[in-house]
């Protein structure tokens, strides 16, 4: 059996460097404790909304992130790339183990729910 090739390959790690993320425009909050909360719709379409308006529902829920997630949210505007992201997280969060691994499978998850493009 063999496996079907990707319309879009991965990018090498220094592609990957280069990129900007921009987060999407979801409304979003900054609590007391510097941790950032984004409000996302449930749905978008037209049936999902009306479908939770008959539930009586909100659209709505609050994705809350931890610390380095709340960190890397608030500066990503498209000014910085990965490669700048990393050396501010490596600044605020010295010592911590894998850092870099744990930036890249955030912004990896962040583009897979789209909260965030490049």
């Amino acid at each position: 059996m063999t496996r079907k090739k990707r319309n879009n390959p991965l990018p090498t790690v220094d592609e990957f460097l280069g990129y900007r993320p921009v987060r999407i425009e979801f409304p979003w909050r900054t609590g007391d404790d510097g941790r950032v909360s984004i409000t996302v719709p449930k749905f978008t379409s037209k049936t999902g909304a009306r479908f939770v308006k008959m539930m009586h529902k909100e659209n709505t829920f609050d994705a809350n992130l931890d610390a380095l997630g709340s960190f890397v949210w608030v500066m990503m505007n498209g000014q910085m790339t990965v490669q700048e992201l990393l050396e501010k997280v490596k600044e605020k969060f010295p010592g911590e183990q894998n850092i870099d691994q744990r930036l890249f499978l955030f912004l990896q998850q962040m583009q897979v729910l789209h909260y965030l493009t490049y």
